[in-house]
């Protein structure tokens, strides 16, 4: 029931006005005032990419228009760590005459500390804090197993999710209402001026307006054929909206119900592509259980401990070459500009320079995770973090360690005419679409290395060794 008095919203990684859920349960009770705190020192310590701040900035500005139709004020104000966020959280809502703090929970462990924090000065102090489940579908770590243990595979995680999921639990809130104007607010700190890295920044328009636009594109034009084209990095086939769903721009119920409700109500059978981006929402919940389930993967602990016994690589010239797309690897080197230049890499292309990066250059995956996270838009510890343990075969529900991608296969098959490579490799242009792929394989054309280097590493020879590695310590853990 709504006591009509004034209630302070902290925002984080949901910038939007619809569907969500703190913004939405406070507005019942009150009239409403937002808050959101830049933390460069933390944002430096945890490898937050340029490109992924700058974009938050953006949507920032965006959602502060956006609530100020509704007389929704957003302040925003510049902290240094999390460990700052209580004291100023308490002064804000002691200067606005607030008693009840509102907001959705972060599931990092760094972000789950400064929470509970939070929460402890309030309650301590006399204060209410009310928290949300709002970035994912079913609170992590909520499905359990019939031992009552943690999933740690992904398939019955999903039959789990989906025979417990309600139609209501992925139904979308509206917007609040529009409040009538409130006086004496506070000031605002200047936003951070953080310029990206990415040169293309045409790409990621900001707002809730663009983002559903692309989600309505997706589903109408593109989902048919996903399943298919998601694989192939030259088509536009897919949804592009993962640096909305980071920023919380878009939530994933919206995602999950427009593909859910354009399905007929279906998960598992009828449009294949839609049931497919539906399970690929589904892998962003497993990783976000397996970080609240097994905090260790927060601390680049490697899942499977006995994986750091193999002899992983800190080679600085390899990694050079891998980051800057000089390895001599078409498919591999295409990817990694790319990333470089639209803060950005296709998903089929992430799962190959992964595996490259550990197992045919054996270098520690820990340094490709942390590389990723310092240039993709879309940086997600928990996604990104899963899916290098899975490419180097070190996480849950892996890869298995004799699975290794050979890069010149993967780019035959998904780039078989080559149009993705000569979009970023403008030196291999020319070659026709069987010497693309490898382009020093018996071409007189690249014995000059000037104009496009050799191989790095013999993939055979690469794979030989890697496997002899694993096998070890396989065989000294039992």
């Amino acid at each position: 029931m709504s006591d009509n008095t004034l209630q302070l919203i902290w925002l984080r990684r949901d910038l939007r006005s619809r569907d969500n859920t703190a913004l939405y349960q406070a507005s019942q009770n009150g009239p409403v005032i937002c808050i959101w705190f830049s933390f460069p020192g933390q944002w430096q310590e945890h490898n937050d990419s340029p490109n992924k701040l700058w974009f938050w900035l953006e949507n920032i500005k965006v959602l502060e228009k956006n609530l100020s139709v509704l007389n929704i004020p957003l302040l925003t104000r510049n902290l240094n760590r999390f460990a700052d966020a209580p004291e100023a959280l308490l002064q804000v809502a002691k200067e606005l005459g607030c008693q009840n703090l509102w907001f959705n929970d972060e599931y990092g462990i760094n972000e789950q500390r400064r929470d509970d924090a939070v929460e402890q000065a309030f309650q301590q102090q006399g204060f209410n804090c009310h928290r949300f489940t709002d970035d994912v579908l079913i609170k992590p770590g909520q499905l359990l197993n019939k031992q009552g243990q943690p999933f740690k595979v992904f398939t019955p995680f999903r039959k789990a999710l989906y025979r417990d999921l309600t139609p209501e639990q992925h139904q979308p809130y509206p917007a609040p209402a529009k409040q009538k104007p409130l006086k004496g607010q506070l000031s605002s700190d200047p936003l951070p001026d953080i310029q990206p890295t990415l040169s293309e920044t045409n790409l990621w328009p900001a707002g809730e307006k663009a983002a559903h636009q692309q989600l309505k594109a997706f589903i109408q034009d593109k989902s048919e054929s996903y399943k298919d084209d998601r694989d192939f990095p030259a088509r536009p086939g897919t949804s592009m909206l993962s640096s909305y769903l980071t920023t919380g721009v878009l939530s994933v119920r919206q995602c999950f119900s427009a593909a859910r409700q354009a399905n007929s109500g279906e998960l598992d059978t009828g449009n294949a592509g839609l049931t497919t981006w539906m399970s690929e929402l589904i892998w962003r919940e497993f990783y976000r259980h397996i970080l609240v389930c097994f905090p260790k993967v927060c601390m680049s602990k490697a899942f499977q401990p006995e994986t750091d016994q193999i002899p992983w690589k800190q080679d600085t010239d390899l990694l050079t070459a891998w980051q800057e797309g000089r390895t001599g690897v078409p498919i591999v080197d295409a990817a990694m500009r790319q990333l470089v230049a639209t803060g950005w890499m296709h998903n089929r292309l992430r799962m190959v320079v992964a595996m490259y990066l550990s197992k045919d250059l054996r270098l520690d995956w820990r340094l490709g995770e942390s590389f990723f996270m310092k240039h993709l838009v879309d940086g997600d510890i928990a996604s990104n973090n899963g899916g290098w343990q899975w490419a180097a075969s070190t996480g849950t529900d892996a890869a298995p360690y004799f699975r290794m991608f050979n890069p010149v296969s993967q780019s035959e098959k998904f780039d078989p005419d080559g149009d993705f490579l000569r979009q970023w490799l403008p030196e291999l242009r020319e070659l026709d679409n069987k010497s693309i792929h490898n382009p020093n394989a018996g071409n007189s054309l690249f014995t000059d290395e000037s104009l496009y280097p050799s191989p790095l590493v013999d993939h055979s020879k690469a794979r030989a060794a890697t496997l002899e590695a694993f096998k070890k310590i396989k065989k000294q853990n039992g």
